[in-house]
């Protein structure tokens, strides 16, 4: 007999529906990920109690943890489905995998969320490299190896979420842009052309919501996929800000 284990998914029709749980069972196979799990349930939904349901709604797109789409609440931790093995999380969880949206972004269905408020971030700190046209302008700027070095890890950010997840400032009571936007804005800071804009940055960041409503709770760099250094980076932004400031006041 194949051998199966139970998957509880918080489901929520649309936006001002109540929350409810729903239980499945899931025939294993060797190598699951949790988007396989879903694919699973949308295939049959029907609860342990034999009730025919919907299938759960949930986003995916890469299925190799670059996309940043798929990221939920699994078994209390934030992270991504398509990287969620199923052997490790019966280990951790008994034989039961919870499944929960995220809960800092407005949810759309079941485990799908709203991710705007970390765009509106990004374009707040604009993060990105200004261009005069699509022409050819010649060679930009020499990358050193150095700055390549700090660059690439920032630059790997999917814009998951799971740092704001973690964080406890980033929410929509609170106008913290989070640590992701910061970590941005520092990467962009840093290139050579983009640092054109590098002032206009740093007056975003030493607004409300900036670099002084971090708590420096860290807990973002733990839950970060692609191991960001987040936590350099805010440091990076807290020195970065106070020469800014100290700039301002002495008029230069």
């Amino acid at each position: 007999m194949s051998k199966s284990f139970q998957v509880k998914v918080m489901r929520q029709e649309k936006p001002s529906s109540n929350k409810h749980w729903e239980t499945f069972d899931i025939t294993y196979e060797n190598g699951m990920n949790m988007t396989t799990v879903l694919q699973r349930i949308a295939a049959a939904p029907v609860t342990t109690d034999h009730q025919t349901t919907t299938p759960v709604a949930f986003d995916a797109c890469c299925l190799e943890e670059v996309c940043g789409a798929c990221t939920m609440v699994i078994n209390g931790r934030v992270r991504q489905a398509c990287s969620a093995l199923v052997d490790k999380l019966l280990d951790e969880s008994a034989g039961v995998i919870e499944l929960r949206p995220m809960t800092k972004f407005p949810v759309v269905r079941d485990l799908t969320v709203n991710r705007r408020a970390m765009f509106d971030t990004l374009k707040k700190v604009k993060a990105w490299v200004h261009v005069d046209g699509y022409h050819d302008v010649g060679p930009g700027p020499r990358v050193s190896p150095k700055q390549q070095d700090t660059a690439y890890p920032l630059s790997r950010c999917m814009t998951c979420g799971c740092c704001v997840e973690a964080c406890p400032q980033f929410s929509d009571k609170t106008s913290f842009i989070g640590p992701a936007a910061i970590s941005q804005a520092m990467l962009f800071n840093a290139h050579p052309t983009g640092s054109n804009d590098r002032d206009d940055r740093l007056a975003v960041l030493t607004s409300v919501g900036g670099i002084a409503d971090c708590g420096n709770s860290q807990n973002c760099v733990k839950v970060c996929p692609k191991e960001i250094p987040l936590t350099d980076s805010i440091a990076q932004a807290g020195r970065d800000t106070t020469f800014y400031k100290l700039r301002q006041w002495f008029g230069r």
